[in-house]
Formats: structure tokens, sequence, C-alpha cells
């Protein structure tokens, strides 16, 4: 058998290879990420068995409708998209910089998504219907990346230069939230910030079904422009010289990624660091190639945010504590790891 597979389309504008090792550390995520999801399933106040589960999901399970079909397979098939769309967002976004620290909540993305979301809580909950909670949480995070990108420019845009202005943006997001929250009443403050915190409680298989063309549209999007992304990697002035249009690249992936982490911003809240995190895994595992860390980073970040769901709604019961608390704590810690190799750099 081949080493190496390669695909490529007819007229040959298409085209990427991956290793038979790659195939199956892939094979062996998504073997993982089954596993969790029917661990997912099983776990909660009350324990269901693994075959019971497996035999619900193919239409013969008897007994236990209520609790996997409304409580448990929305919140865990959630937890599989928005894991997977920060995660690739992330991905793109240090894969544009050529940073290893940038991530959507870093670099803005998030805050301008969560001020979209909390001016909606704060002066349109209950007068205005909930779906367009989602569409307030998209439009603040291209609102506040459309800003970052127009203050970083000076015929073009360096990538130093959009981290730093995304951090300075990002701060100041957090303070008009805060202010906001400071002067709101207590029972919005506190939605709000269970809602920042990031948590899938109350999730519903619309928000499921509304999430998933956006995943199924953006990835294999990206994946086809891969070949761009590693020619980008090295450099402004080797891409130029090789034909890529930088900028006009650079603000289309830029897009990508904002959409991706709006998107799980909206449905999910601010669950954060999965972004920094997912990518960096999916290096160490696989390697460099940016059409299999697509997908390998996809399938990290959905295990990543299973786990955090998983041990947020089990370990504490009857509390159901927000995932993102989970996250952030392993996310933290990587952070810094990550700062402290990159201190000599």
């Amino acid at each position: 058998m081949a080493k190496t597979y390669t695909v490529r389309s007819k007229g040959g504008r298409i085209s990427f290879q991956f290793s038979k090792r790659t195939f199956l550390i892939l094979l062996l995520l998504t073997a993982i990420a089954f596993g969790l999801f029917i661990l997912s399933l099983c776990m909660g106040s009350r324990f269901i068995s693994p075959m019971d589960v497996l035999l619900h999901l193919i239409g013969q399970g008897e007994g236990n409708t209520f609790v996997l079909n409304t409580l448990r397979i929305p919140r865990t098939l959630l937890a599989v998209l928005v894991g997977a769309a920060l995660a690739v967002s992330g991905l793109i976004l240090q894969g544009l910089i050529r940073n290893p620290l940038a991530s959507p909540d870093i670099i803005g993305i998030t805050s301008g998504a969560s001020f979209g979301a909390i001016m909606f809580i704060v002066f349109w909950m209950g007068t205005v219907p909930i779906a367009y909670q989602s569409l307030w949480a998209i439009a603040g995070a291209f609102a506040v990346s459309c800003l970052i990108y127009l203050l970083s420019w000076k015929k073009g845009v360096k990538p130093i230069t959009l981290v730093l202005m995304g951090i300075g943006i990002s701060a100041i997001m957090k303070a008009c939230v805060t202010f906001t929250l400071v002067l709101s009443d207590t029972m919005t403050t506190t939605k709000s910030y269970i809602w920042l915190t990031g948590s899938l409680y109350g999730s519903t298989m619309k928000d499921v079904t509304s999430m998933l063309p956006w995943i199924m549209i953006i990835l294999p999007i990206v994946m086809v422009l891969a070949r761009t992304m590693n020619v980008k990697e090295l450099g402004d002035d080797l891409a130029t010289g090789l034909g890529v249009k930088v900028q006009a690249k650079r603000l289309f992936f830029l897009l990508m990624s904002v959409t991706l982490a709006g998107i799980a911003v909206a449905f999910a809240g601010g669950i954060e660091f999965v972004g920094l995190m997912a990518p960096h895994v999916a290096r160490m595992i696989i390697g460099r190639s940016f059409i299999a860390l697509v997908p390998a980073s996809a399938l990290v970040g959905s295990i990543l945010v299973m786990l955090a769901d998983l041990v947020a709604r089990t370990a504490f019961l009857p509390l159901d504590v927000p995932a993102g608390v989970f996250t952030a704590a392993i996310g933290a810690p990587f952070f810094i790891y990550l700062l402290y190799q990159q201190r000599n750099r």
C-alpha cells in the first residue's frame, strides 16, 4: 500500500496529498470523538447503558426518548459543532497571522460577538425573538473584525499589527460589556454572565440544524484553499512571488475565521481557549500540512468541548456548571506555557 495518497480534481485546480499515517490518525481521532459522544449520552443525573444508547440511535431503543432526544443529543451535537468551529477558526488565524498565540478569543473576535449578544440581552430580550441573538453575535464579530482590520491597515496588513490591534480592541470590548452589565438589573446580569462564561445548557435540535449548514459550507471551502494557506505560512514576499494575492486571501480567510467564531459564540457563548489549544494539539500529532490540520483540529476541538461539557454537567450534580469554566481552566495554563516557549524568540 502506498504511503502517500493524492486527490486531484479533473482540471487540477484542486489537489492535495495525505499520508497513510495522517489517514490513520484522523480515523483514531474520529473513533475517540465518537466514543466520547456515546459516553456523553450515557452520563447524567441518570446513567443509560451504552447498548441502550446505540439502540436508540438506530431507532430501536425504548424508554429514554425524552432524556436522549430532548436533553442530551442536542447538547452533545452542539458541543461537536461549536468545538469544530472554534478550532478551525483558531487554526486559520494562527496560519494567517503566523503567530502560535493567535485565537479568536485572544485577538478580539469572540469579544466582538459577545458584545453584540450582550447588547441584545440587555436591550431587546423579551421584546424581540431570541433567534435574533445569533445575528447580533455574528454582527458584533464582523463589526469588531472590520474595525481591527481597518486600524491595522497601512499599505496592507502586517500580522503582528493585526494581533496587537486585536488585543487592544478586545480589552475595550470587554470593558464595554462589563460597564453595560453594571448598569443592568440583577436578572439580566446573571443571564449574561452565564452566557459569557460559555454554556451549552438548554441546547435544542433547532440550534444544531441552524449551525450545521455553516460548518458544512465553510470547512470544505477552507480545505479547498489549503494550498494557499500553506504558501502564506512561508511569508508574504514569497507568497506574492508565487502568484498569491496576499491581501485578498488574507481578508477572505479572516472572514471565514470570523464567521466560524461568531457562529460558535452565538450558540454557546464565550467558550474560550479552544481555538488556541486545538490547532496546537493537532500539529503535535499530525504535522503542519494545513489540509490535514483542518479536519484534525475540528475533531480535537469537538473532543475538548464535549469533554468540558460532560465534566461540567456531571461533576457537580445537581449543578450544571458552564463548560467555559473548564476550557479556561485548561487553556489558561496552556497559554502561559506557549508564552514561556516564545520568550526567547
